[in-house]
């Protein structure tokens, strides 16, 4: 009935807008009509076994002085996507090495090609990777790459009969995304698949060993050092908060909660919020961005003394670009967190509501205090994304080139 649905809508459908309208209702249907894996963004038949996969890799490496080709099984990506933003500065970086890169896109709601293709132009100008869809087996390529779980069950599935290498580039440890069930599960068999597994940063690398059993390369963390700049421009006011209220990882409910203590704590200091979701979300005064340009928010973070950094399966961008830019960023406190963010501005807290707006409110009567006025200047710890892509093409080149077998 579901394909049914879309023959129909495809008819219908004579402007990017109206395809999108169209493509949201679909989803909206079809997860009443035919229950199965669309709220994960997944197809069943696209799913594996771990336990009986058997997956070919290449007798011979590629020779070393031709460019390889590389692919990228992605979701489509939309604008302002960080996770999306932080795979494409590897794509970039492979390409700057010489290499061909190609994005596959891995979509079940079958959404329009050209449209897909047009926001990736638009949104990452700096990457010229030729878009393709996964419709079919993945063959010719020397290596390709998964990016979410969803990805690799699906990287496994299609490509298990050709010789490459595979690789998982890890951002966020995702069967804690959801409740210990189905969807845990099928996240965590994907890191048994046999890929190469590249974790960005100590945390999901720690969180990979201690609770997967499995060793994993690491990638360093990055952070954008060009954009994020502490200007030292005058004297900072109010605090300042990424609000993602449908991604249960970024804590809004324990955020939100956080802010209203604070504004009976500060009274005097303006919240500012950017993300999605809306004003009315909150319940106290909030001056509203919406959707900003990196360039707008480091004038957020260059005019505020502290931030809300939240997030409980891996460190966000958010909080080592507020250290660029001079606010300090008070984040929810975990062991492996602490193995990325190093650096002693960073103010650690109990992932409570009122512990959270005591610790903002301290960072903030500091600032107040002349003696005691807690400085934040660029930190040494800080490290750029150019030391990040060049560590992943580096690993990269290494496993094909050499033709190191799949990591079982």
């Amino acid at each position: 009935m579901g394909g049914h649905f879309r023959r129909r809508a495809r008819q219908l459908m004579t402007s990017s807008g109206r395809r999108i309208l169209v493509g949201q209702g679909l989803r909206w249907l079809e997860r009443r009509v035919t229950p199965d894996l669309n709220d994960y963004f997944s197809r069943p038949e696209d799913l594996v076994d771990a336990t009986e996969l058997s997956l070919r890799h290449p007798e011979t490496p590629p020779p070393s002085d031709r460019p390889l080709r590389v692919g990228f099984v992605t979701s489509p990506m939309g604008p302002g996507s960080g996770g999306h933003t932080t795979m494409m500065r590897m794509v970039e970086g492979l390409e700057k090495a010489g290499h061909e890169c190609t994005l596959i896109l891995y979509d079940p709601f079958d959404t329009d090609l050209e449209e897909r293709t047009r926001i990736i132009r638009e949104g990452w100008p700096q990457v010229s990777a030729r878009v393709v869809k996964l419709n079919g087996p993945i063959v010719g390529y020397d290596a390709v790459v998964a990016t979410a779980w969803q990805t690799a069950h699906a990287l496994a599935r299609w490509s298990a009969d050709a010789p490459m290498q595979r690789f998982y580039f890890i951002q966020d440890y995702e069967p804690y995304f959801y409740p210990m069930g189905a969807a845990s599960s099928l996240a965590e068999q994907t890191y048994a698949f046999g890929f190469h597994l590249l974790a960005l940063g100590e945390m999901v690398q720690a969180t990979l060993r201690d609770v997967a059993g499995q060793n994993s390369q690491l990638i360093p963390f990055g952070c954008d050092l060009t954009t994020y700049v502490d200007e030292e421009k005058g004297s900072r006011n109010g605090v300042v908060y990424y609000s993602m209220p449908t991604v249960p990882r970024r804590g809004f409910l324990i955020a939100r909660e956080a802010l209203r203590i604070f504004h009976d704590l500060q009274p005097d200091q303006e919240i500012h919020v950017y993300g999605n979701g809306q004003p009315g979300d909150f319940s106290v005064p909030v001056t509203w961005h919406g959707r900003v340009t990196p360039s707008e928010l480091n004038v957020l973070y260059n005019q505020t003394v502290a931030g809300l950094a939240l997030s409980f399966t891996n460190i966000s961008l958010v909080p080592e670009e507020m250290l660029a830019g001079g606010c300090v960023p008070v984040c929810n406190d975990h062991p492996y967190s602490r193995l990325v963010l190093t650096d002693p501005s960073v103010v650690w807290s109990a992932p409570s509501s009122g512990a959270l707006a005591r610790t903002l409110s301290e960072v903030v009567q500091r600032q107040k205090e002349p003696l005691t006025r807690h400085e934040v200047h660029r930190p040494d710890t800080l490290r750029s994304w150019q030391i990040s892509t060049d560590v992943f093409v580096a690993t990269l080149e290494r496993i094909v080139y050499q033709g190191s077998p799949e990591a079982r």
